[in-house]
């Protein structure tokens, strides 16, 4: 059990991280200064942020409209499914 709240605490960690990023970009968006690059933002979410940063951006209504954004955030949510599941299965076995 005390591998999986290392798991836990970098997967809180990187969502915070992945909500700051996202929030960021959308009042850097209304203020018209610099942006939060794209490729960082999928970064972000491939490291572990998709869940949170999906969420958030539904919740504020920021890049709704990128299909890189809504396509591209749960196909890496289905990809951290996958690689949660093989741990476990790693880890069990």
């Amino acid at each position: 059990m005390k591998n999986y709240i290392y798991i836990i605490i970098y997967w809180v960690v990187i969502s915070l991280v992945a909500i700051f990023f996202t929030i960021k970009d959308k009042n850097a968006a209304k203020k018209h200064r610099w942006r939060v690059p794209e490729a960082t933002l999928m970064l972000i979410g491939l490291f572990g942020g998709a869940e949170a940063m999906y969420l958030t951006m539904k919740k504020i209504r920021h890049k709704t409209q990128h299909k890189k954004f809504m396509v591209g955030l749960p196909l890496e949510m289905v990809l951290h499914a996958l690689l949660i599941v093989a741990m476990f299965w790693v880890l069990t076995n």
